[in-house]
């Protein structure tokens, strides 16, 4: 688990709590628990643990759970101390806050945090929205705590301040903004401070991540009582900046609508094991000039521990031989033994893969769908039925967006919209695990919590990596029996290698295979 940590130097007094004590629960006894990092921007925070993400409607139950068993206002006092502590640990030398409250729940939490920060010497400037008399009871109290207390209220944001925190909605979303809520997004996107986004960063849909063309863009992120689904898939990532967890000491009992993917544990191979012990696998693809998304595909089985990888190009008269990986073994399809192997079918298939997929369908042990294999089903109702046919638990479709759209009949818009729905419904629609790739990969199968994977980054923005991870997704297969499993594993060592690779240059998907 990550935790702040102490800055080197400080400008309070030696009187004056550390940014550590404030985090760690000096004169907080309040707050039993600390603020933990979930996800930097530039990568996530490996954990042993899977951290359960609650959707909108999970989140205000067990809020109003939890709310039933402490005294009236002290959750969100809970949180207004949390977040004023999570502000001096991130910025201990602000001195002018600048805290745009919203007129819920989220403002209130704001409101507490400029209490606590005016009573440790700094000067936040709060700007509220109107009509406070239609306030929820607990953000009503915290805003007339906030004028007996001293805090300075302002109507415009102030030209110059040290740390910005968005109180404005939360999971309580507005649109469209009104003139008010405009300038001040726009002055917290465009403004001379780092910005701290309560809970979510406003305008960010905590289900889905999607979010309107006008949203906050956050530093840090500091999640409240729960993590939220929407900011680790879609726009959330960007949005959400670094991303932090406090639960506010409450443990919520209510059913979660997502899991964010542990770190797996390092395949660990027993002495007495051959390459027969770890499963066959075969490519099929690569038709003419799409032989290179084929090659990646099985290179990367390869690298990701099958025991025999064969290549099965669509392209008659394309190579016998890979002399850059010489145990690649090429074979027609006619030659393969499908009912005992793992299949990777699609990558640079073109149209060419359409006349193999009823057999492949049909007689592969496992089957990893993608590209071309997936558009060629989209197309052909006889093939739909053929998939939904299949033993359960041994087939895996690796769509992005667009292929999604094709499966579903549907545009990229509304998929981007709600990644998780969608992917669920696909794989209860087709019977298999499914794998929607993007920022934020969702990981979702029949009867099952769907996974959105925490790992990878903008360098996977380029041609042949998914064809890296079919493979992948294929060799773990060969070697697990549990296909959910075997998925979301390959995921996140996928993604795994783009938040490691430290090098100035590209990332292309051969130096992504090599690096499995």
């Amino acid at each position: 688990m990550t935790r702040l940590r102490r800055h080197s130097k400080t400008h309070c007094k030696p009187t004056r709590p550390s940014p550590m004590e404030w985090i760690s629960g000096w004169r907080a006894k309040e707050i039993p628990t600390n603020s933990e990092r979930i996800l930097g921007i530039h990568g996530a925070s490996p954990t042993d643990y899977a951290h359960l993400l609650y959707t909108t409607a999970q989140s205000r139950s067990v809020e109003a759970n939890a709310a039933k068993l402490l005294p009236p206002h002290m959750l969100m006092q809970r949180a207004g101390l949390a977040v004023a502590q999570f502000a001096m640990a991130i910025a201990p030398h602000a001195k002018a806050i600048w805290i745009p409250c919203g007129p819920g729940n989220n403002g209130g939490d704001g409101y507490e945090a400029a209490i606590h920060l005016k009573s440790w010497g700094k000067s936040p400037v709060v700007t509220g929205m109107d009509s406070p008399d239609h306030a929820p009871i607990d953000a009503k109290a915290a805003r007339q705590r906030a004028i007996d207390t001293g805090v300075a209220f302002a109507d415009v944001a102030p030209q110059q301040y040290d740390l910005c925190i968005d109180a404005l909605f939360g999971i309580g979303r507005i649109r469209p903004w009104n003139h008010l809520c405009t300038a001040w997004i726009q002055r917290m996107n465009t403004g001379p401070a780092p910005v701290l986004a309560v809970d979510l960063p406003s305008g960010l849909d905590a289900d889905t991540g999607a979010t309107p063309a006008l949203h906050v863009k956050a530093n840090y992120t500091l999640s409240l009582l729960t993590l939220k689904p929407g900011l680790f898939t879609a726009d959330g990532r960007e949005a959400s900046g670094d991303i932090w967890f406090n639960s506010l000491g409450v443990t919520p009992h209510a059913h979660a609508g997502a899991r964010l993917t542990r770190r797996p544990p390092y395949p660990r191979r027993a002495h007495n094991t051959h390459k027969g012990s770890f499963g066959d696998l075969c490519v099929v693809g690569g038709m003419s000039g799409m032989t290179g998304a084929a090659l990646l595909a099985a290179r990367s089985a390869l690298m990701g521990g099958a025991g025999l990888v064969y290549v099965s190009m669509l392209d008659a008269g394309t190579m016998r031989l890979d002399p850059t990986h010489p145990e690649l073994m090429f074979r027609g399809l006619s030659e393969m033994n499908l009912a005992s192997m793992t299949v990777v079918a699609g990558c640079g298939g073109g149209d060419a893969i359409h006349a193999c997929m009823p057999q492949l369908l049909e007689q592969s042990a496992r089957l990893v769908l993608d590209a071309d294999a997936l558009n060629v089903i989209a197309k052909d109702t006889g093939l739909q039925h053929a998939l939904r046919a299949r033993r359960a638990h041994t087939t895996v479709l690796t769509p992005h967006p667009l292929e999604a759209a094709r499966l579903m009949k549907t545009s990229t818009t509304e998929v981007q919209a709600n990644r998780l729905g969608v992917a669920q419904a696909m794989a209860d629609r087709f019977a298999c695990v499914v794998v929607l790739k993007g920022s934020g990969t969702v990981i979702a199968a029949p009867g099952v919590l769907p996974h959105i994977n925490p790992t990878g980054n903008g360098r996977l923005a380029t041609a042949g990596t998914g064809d890296v991870l079919a493979g992948l997704i294929g060799a773990r297969l060969t070697a697990n029996a549990d296909v959910f499993i075997s998925a979301y594993d390959a995921v996140y060592q996928h993604g795994q290698v783009a938040d490691e690779w430290r090098s100035d240059t590209t990332m292309t998907a051969q130096d992504l295979a090599r690096a499995l």
